[in-house]
């Protein structure tokens, strides 16, 4: 017997005798279907483990996940199995929150498992209830079996805090069969009302789902920036329910996705930027207000900010889509194709314009904390544009800067970070690694390559010293200006310095890349040059994209059911 969601009522393809008359052999062609599963036959063609087993199926009788009908006990710290046809009372517990489900049964007297028999984190209604209808039943095809079920009591409710407790001393008793016919008859009927009272859970569940899909949160404060806002309604069609088929990786901010407006608007594609937390009310006034503010920074070379939406604890950011993705693709993906120094060397300059810009020229003082490679995205002339403000501050001009939390990535850090905090001279720091990274093709640290090469600021000052410096060239650049890469190595290793005051302004480093300004006079043996900070990493920390000490929030649950069971056959 199974309990079923689907979009339709039309079942004429499935198979009336096997499949719970919901499938036919090659699955659910035309309908789609959401099934929860007590299975007492044992189906080699689909795969069944056993006769005595629970499973999820989508869209097919082939199930995504089963397992044998079973629960854990927290006295015995260890799963006991359990017979669907034995005739004692069966609890089963139905859970659904955002695109997990989690299936629990035990028996009568027990206290629900604290963990799950089936627990899938992919089950999506909205992919397989598309539109504003739904239908919700109970279906089965034993063939000459017969089986009896009776519900004995049911609860349900959105939440976990407002559902109703069972009291199974008030339960009615289940007669017991004095034949084998009977106790299986029992058993199907049991099963038949336990699926019937499990509909109408989802089905309030489902109502609620919807209901809440398109929440916003939207306080007075928030009144200013009305006209920046976009409506989460409009930002979750854009992403198709940010589907991962829209995925575009992950940054500092949080998940990046693409997405397509409506044709009314002038700019269709878009990235949005999802992040789960904020440091309470306060902290999510000053984000949005900060974010806000870097709406107003105008530049070729950075990638404009649209806009935000608020939900709940998410807080999302809307950006212009980049067509050619991240620089670091380019630099480490081998199905990439390689770029040539001339464009590596342009969108240096590009990415020099950009920190020079929110340093020196904007109204503000933005501090960006995270420069890095792949926070260098590429629009469709392959122009290099800064992106991913989710870690930058910005203060006003002639002020100190405060942060209260060294953020960034492992080997673009500088050194005084975890002492003196983020400054334009960090960000500074952080471009020099990057001059090395893209010049090098190489990462900033790099642990299954021999030791003297495992540092690249090290590594790159080593071939200097040993006058050899085109040695640290990416192998894959064949064509280049040995005078501008010398350049830019040596621009990469002064700004990369570990004496902060030692290091340029980025309106120096600009005048260095174009030639209008000749570098100072500096060594491999020169104090700072080359050199690391005292700190040791593990190889845990080394593999790390981002480090910070922000932490998460996570949200509640959708809907809880909650059915006790009789089965026999």
């Amino acid at each position: 017997m199974a309990f079923f969601v689907s979009h339709s009522t039309d079942f004429e393809e499935a198979q009336p005798s096997r499949y719970f008359g919901l499938f036919n052999a090659n699955g659910s062609a035309s309908t789609r279907v959401l099934a929860v599963e007590l299975d007492i036959a044992k189906a080699e063609d689909v795969l069944d483990i056993n006769d005595n087993h629970v499973g999820i199926d989508v869209n097919s009788p082939v199930s995504v996940q089963s397992a044998n009908a079973s629960y854990y006990s927290d006295n015995e710290v260890q799963k006991i199995d359990m017979k669907l046809v034995s005739g004692d009372p069966i609890q089963v517990w139905v859970d659904y929150e955002g695109t997990t489900l989690n299936v629990s049964i035990a028996p009568l007297e027990n206290h629900k498992p604290s963990q799950p028999l089936l627990s899938s984190t992919s089950i999506n209604l909205t992919e397989i209830v598309q539109g504003r209808r739904m239908f919700v039943g109970f279906s089965g095809s034993t063939g000459s079996g017969v089986v009896n079920q009776y519900v004995l009591g049911w609860s349900f409710s959105k939440s976990m805090a407002s559902l109703q407790k069972i009291d199974v001393s008030k339960l009615p008793k289940a007669p017991h069969p004095s034949s084998k016919n009977n106790y299986t008859s029992v058993l199907f009927d049991v099963l038949l009302g336990l699926l019937a009272f499990l509909v109408l859970g989802l089905l309030f569940g489902a109502y609620m789902y919807r209901g809440n899909l398109y929440a916003e949160v939207k306080e007075e404060w928030e009144n200013v920036y009305g006209p920046l806002r976009y409506p989460y309604k409009s930002l979750y069609k854009a992403t198709k329910g940010f589907s991962r088929s829209e995925f575009l990786g992950k940054g500092g901010f949080g998940e990046v996705y693409k997405g397509t407006l409506p044709k009314n608007i002038e700019l269709r594609e878009v990235a949005v930027k999802k992040k789960v937390s904020h440091d309470g009310e306060q902290g999510m006034k000053q984000f949005v207000a900060e974010i806000v503010c870097m709406k107003s920074l105008k530049h070729r070379s950075l990638v404009p900010l649209l806009g935000y939406c608020r939900r709940k604890h998410e807080l999302l950011l809307v950006s212009e889509y980049m067509p050619n993705g991240s620089l670091d693709d380019y630099l480490f993906n081998h199905d990439k194709p390689t770029l040539s120094w001339r464009r590596r060397f342009a969108i240096l300059k590009d990415i020099s314009l950009a920190l020079n810009y929110i340093h020196t020229e904007a109204d503000h003082v933005v501090i960006h904390r995270d420069i890095k490679s792949s926070n260098v995205m590429l629009d469709a002339e392959f122009n290099g544009r800064l992106g991913d403000f989710g870690m930058s501050r910005l203060y006003e001009r002639g002020t100190d800067p405060t942060t209260t939390a060294a953020v960034g990535t492992v080997g673009y850090m500088a050194p005084e970070l975890t002492t003196f905090g983020a400054s334009t001279v960090t960000d500074v720091y952080a471009f020099g690694v990057f001059l090395l990274e893209v010049t090098c093709g190489r990462r900033p640290v790099e642990l299954r390559v021999p030791v003297e090469k495992r540092f690249l600021i090290k590594w790159v000052c080593e071939c200097w010293r040993g006058s050899s410096l085109l040695d640290a060239v990416d192998p894959k650049l064949t064509e280049f200006s040995s005078r501008e890469v010398k350049r830019v190595l040596k621009i990469g290793l002064l700004c990369a310095n570990l004496a902060p005051d030692a290091r340029p302004s980025m309106e120096q480093v600009v005048q260095y890349l174009n030639g209008n300004l000749a570098l100072p006079e500096f060594w491999p043996y020169s104090p700072g040059i080359g050199a690391l900070t005292p700190t040791t990493l593990s190889p845990e920390q080394l593999s790390l994209e981002s480090v910070s000490l922000s932490s998460s929030l996570c949200n509640t649950s959708m809907f809880i059911t909650h059915t006790v069971l009789y089965g026999s056959g």
